[in-house]
């Protein structure tokens, strides 16, 4: 008769809580068994001191939608991650190329002006030293020695299949003059 007592509890108290609820609430549960048995069974003499729900046994379809559930929020929850994951990759990645790109322009800028001051100082030295030299001549012999410098770093890239050099028959006097007018 007790057993019978217990399943009308049981069969009172867990429509009116969820599934995942009736896990939670086992105390809650076990609470409404003692008093109802306390209740029922007091007349003849039997004091209930505890009742203990050790085990709450649903039938298999539950259990394995229970785990289906479970396992679907854990996968949604394991896809949101990843995703946050590559978003926070992909936006280190950009910032990584955006200030790489920064000091290279910073690079670059610092490189040419090394460039320009070193130039100065060469067309300086150059008409002190040589008697008789313009700027401009200087400035002409430069610029052909830059040029040839660029000939050759063309023709030693790996890569390189072809360099387009423009001839004449009147020598390096011609192609001084063409680069020249080719520059202004």
């Amino acid at each position: 008769q007790m057993t019978a007592h217990i399943y009308d509890v049981m069969r009172a108290e867990l429509p009116n809580l969820e599934l995942d609820s009736v896990f939670e609430a086992k105390e809650e549960l076990a609470l409404a068994v003692k008093n109802s048995l306390q209740e029922s069974f007091s007349r003849f003499g039997y004091t209930i001191i505890q009742a203990l729900i050790t085990d709450l046994d649903p039938d298999q379809r539950v259990k394995n939608a229970m785990n289906e559930i479970n396992s679907s929020k854990r996968l949604k929850f394991a896809v949101a991650e990843q995703a946050e994951g590559a978003k926070i990759l992909q936006v280190k990645s950009a910032e990584a190329e955006a200030e790489a790109k920064y000091l290279s322009g910073v690079g670059v800028a610092k490189q040419r002006k090394a460039i320009v001051d070193g130039l100065r100082s060469s067309i300086v030295n150059f008409s002190d030293g040589v008697n008789g030299t313009s700027n401009k001549e200087v400035m002409d012999l430069l610029l052909l020695t830059q040029y040839f410098d660029m000939v050759q770093t063309v023709g030693a890239a790996p890569n390189c299949k072809t360099v387009f050099m423009p001839t004449s028959k009147g020598g390096s006097d011609d192609m001084r003059t063409s680069l020249l007018q080719a520059s202004a």
